[in-house]
């Protein structure tokens, strides 16, 4: 059987990491959703999600499949118990849909309906779920830890370049084709996993739990705490720590990126750092989008910021800041802490433009051999609509 990865009702508290994408696509640990389905099951992973993001993913067939809650971080006693629900079953936490099994009309079912479906109903008890956008780094060290179990298993690691200088060689990884050089690699606090066809530049200082994903780069002199992961065609340099890059995206240059996720395709321009904890050393507030309010976060928490968007050179992020979809943000001093989509500027906001911001998407997509397709315009103009 097959999973559909379904969008919850609460996809929003997720604001705005998934508002050019679905659930299914965000990155936690190594791997996004659909890459650790794939693993844990081995069969075809399907998205079900809200109408306007439906056309970025391929239709689901009639059949029976397994409908499991994208948001969700499973280990692998949960994957193991899900994968094993007959038709008509479910599992339930705090009286909330995780997951089950049933043939279904994907075209006709809602995430607000879709918990009817099921005639046996199980409590599975406590489980890891992304619900704000700050938990992405907050669950990266665990997440980063079992995906890389669960990528290394029954393969074979490059052997480490002689001129690496490591500690705790057995909790590297090594993908065909990555290329390592003069690097410094620490790997006793947590694993760390080199991706195909990823390279570390001379004199890089990594410290696990770390990942670089397929084609990435981390630049020369770059300093690596854990929990940090770079997503596939990700560029990074400077001091990064505990942060996630969802993919496609820049922090080539120095500057501090702290406790913090960072969308597809955004640019953080040289210099550009964020703060992650506040002078005072209390909670730090991010703004919800579901409650057109500032929530608590956590007592470390840097910035969240949503696809396509970028920052001018030593641009200052402010604590707990959040910056929405397609935004170019330049300014004198720190930012504001909420950054709507599709703004230009700093304190000085106008909206973006949604023909330039197509062209302009276009020509960051061309240094990495892609485009902007037909479909990501849709999705683009439906959020400039809404904003």
């Amino acid at each position: 059987m097959s999973i559909v990865l379904f969008d919850n009702i609460d996809r929003k508290h997720l604001y705005p990491l998934n508002n050019a994408c679905a659930n299914a696509k965000l990155r936690t640990g190594i791997c996004t959703a659909i890459e650790r389905w794939q693993l844990h099951a081995g069969s075809n992973v399907y998205v079900h999600t809200d109408a306007y993001l439906a056309p970025l993913y391929e239709t689901i067939p009639p059949d029976i499949h397994y409908w499991i809650d994208a948001a969700i971080l499973p280990d692998a006693k949960l994957a193991e118990r899900i994968l094993a629900l007959k038709e008509g079953e479910a599992l339930f936490s705090n009286n909330t849909l995780v997951a089950g099994c049933a043939r279904l009309d994907a075209a006709k079912v809602t995430a607000e309906d879709l918990h009817t479906f099921f005639t046996k109903q199980h409590d599975c008890g406590s489980i890891r779920k992304l619900v704000h956008g700050w938990d992405i780094f907050e669950y990266n060290d665990v997440m980063l830890r079992e995906d890389f179990d669960l990528l290394r298993h029954q393969k074979t690691s490059l052997p480490i370049p002689a001129n690496c200088q490591v500690i705790n060689a057995g909790n590297i990884f090594i993908e065909e084709g990555a290329s390592l050089n003069f690097a410094t690699i620490n790997a006793t606090a947590g694993p760390v996993y080199i991706g195909r066809n990823a390279v570390v530049m001379e004199g890089c200082l990594i410290r696990g739990p770390f990942a670089m994903c397929s084609d990435s780069v981390l630049k020369m002199g770059a300093k690596i705490y854990g929990a940090t992961t770079l997503g596939p065609y990700c560029v990074a340099g400077g001091e990064i720590k505990n942060a996630v890059l969802q993919g496609y995206s820049n922090k080539a240059h120095d500057g501090y990126l702290g406790d913090a996720v960072i969308g597809r395709w955004c640019n953080l321009g040289a210099g550009t750092s964020n703060s992650n904890v506040k002078n005072t050393g209390s909670i730090v507030k991010m703004w919800n989008k579901v409650a057109h309010d500032y929530v608590e976060a956590n007592m470390k928490c840097g910035f969240v910021m949503g696809d396509y968007s970028r920052t001018a050179i030593n641009s200052s992020i402010n604590t707990g800041s959040v910056i929405g979809t397609c935004c170019n943000i330049f300014g004198d001093g720190l930012l504001p802490k909420y950054i709507p989509d599709f703004q230009w500027g700093g304190k000085g906001i106008t909206k973006y433009e949604l023909e330039k911001s197509f062209k302009d998407i276009d020509n960051w997509k061309k240094m990495k051999g892609r485009s902007l397709t037909d479909a990501e315009k849709k999705v683009l103009q439906y959020i400039f609509e809404t904003t």
